[in-house]
């Protein structure tokens, strides 16, 4: 036993080390010196079978034990341990444990699905208005739903008869295989090719629903939209997926909300925000003008000499909480003065007469004027 190199220096861990990380240890050299990633490489079987071999002791804790106290003799009879051999040693464990996470062939991947099993979740989508999204609503989805037959109970056989155990796997839904490894005789289990991991099997089906068990039928399900839900998600309705198996619940219909795009709104988060036009005598002077909610028409007074691209907040006018409806975001209006684009003579002499008592800016040169004129640009 003098020329084995120490457990745990095989492996790379302290001898404090606990079982995940001896573990985790050996899955990263049994995968770098595997022979079926090495193929030919004496070398790299060696170090293979001398991990898998510190590996099968330290993740005993009873041959570790022995391990700590007499060294590589507590398995060669000499320190009175009662030896251990592992030319018979039985890898089944650590290829269950470890080769299958590396390699797809686990026993842990292959549990018995013959159990209850709950059915799997139903998507579907619903369309609403950027206003039923912010105050709530009921609204009516049509989809197909499945059913236990009424004709066979969801039993899938023919009346009369029931499903029969399967002789293959006799009702454990698995079947098991031996396999020849480096280690000898190995260890798998499979899922039943026979009854599908059902562990039954039906001779005679059920001619309506031709032994499914299930019967497809179009249904209007209500759909109560929460006040303050936003684009892309998703309310869930329980029990209305798909049915569960052997006896297990159904699964869940995930509805996913699309909100219609508003005209003149956009949302962020809790609040609200828009534009409103205001006419040049609104801003220069002020007064009161309609501004657009999602509550209705609301008048806010606009401020002598407002700017365009001023912002003003609506409070509690935004999108309410999903968590209480009673608390709302806010409304955020960007006012924004027009120019007007068509005026008569007298709304042209009175805006001169404004110009006049305000410097006659209409009347001052400018650089860029001037430069103009030189061009042959006319101003009226």
């Amino acid at each position: 036993m003098a020329d084995k190199r120490d457990y745990y220096e095989v492996l790379g861990v302290d001898r404090g080390a606990d079982d995940a990380t001896i573990k985790s240890a050996y899955r990263k050299l049994a995968k770098k010196y595997h022979p079926d990633m090495n193929p030919g490489d004496t070398e790299a079987e060696k170090k293979f079978k001398e991990a898998s071999e510190a590996y099968a002791v330290l993740s005993d804790a009873e041959k570790r034990r022995q391990y700590d106290q007499f060294g590589h003799a507590a398995f060669d009879g000499s320190a009175g341990a009662g030896g251990f051999d592992f030319s018979g040693m039985d890898m089944g464990d650590i290829f269950g444990d470890i080769f299958g996470d590396l390699f797809g062939g686990g026993r842990s991947s292959r549990r018995a699905n013959n159990g209850p099993m709950r059915g799997a979740n139903l998507r579907t989508s619903v369309r609403i208005t950027f206003e039923e999204a912010v105050f709530g609503c009921e609204k009516e989805i049509e989809l197909t739903l499945k059913d236990n037959c009424s004709t066979c109970h969801g039993t899938g056989a023919k009346p009369g008869t029931s499903p029969v155990t399967c002789e293959k796997c006799g009702g454990k839904g698995q079947v098991v295989f031996t396999q020849q490894s480096l280690f000898g005789m190995v260890r798998n289990v499979q899922t039943c090719p026979d009854c599908h991991g059902t562990g039954q099997i039906i001779k005679e089906k059920c001619t309506d629903c031709h032994g499914t068990g299930y019967i497809a039928n179009r249904k209007k399900i209500q759909v109560s939209i929460p006040a303050g839900i936003d684009n892309g998600q998703s309310i869930r309705i329980r029990d209305k997926g798909e049915p569960g198996t052997n006896g297990g619940p159904r699964g869940d219909l995930m509805v996913e909300v699309v909100v219609s795009r508003h005209p003149i709104f956009q949302r962020q988060d809790a609040n609200i925000f828009s534009t409103a036009p205001i006419s040049f005598a609104v801003a220069a002077l002020g007064g009161d003008v309609k501004i657009s909610t999602v509550d209705g028409d609301v008048l806010y007074t606009v401020k002598p000499g407002t700017q365009t691209d001023t912002k003003v907040r609506l409070k509690g006018k935004g999108v309410p909480s999903l968590r209480n409806k009673d608390i709302r975001g806010d409304h955020y209006v960007t006012l924004v003065v027009q120019v007007p684009t068509k005026l008569n003579e007298e709304a042209k002499e009175a805006l001169r007469k404004f110009d006049e008592a305000n410097g006659n800016t209409l009347s001052q040169p400018h650089e860029g004027n001037e430069k103009s004129k030189r061009k042959g640009f006319k101003f009226k």
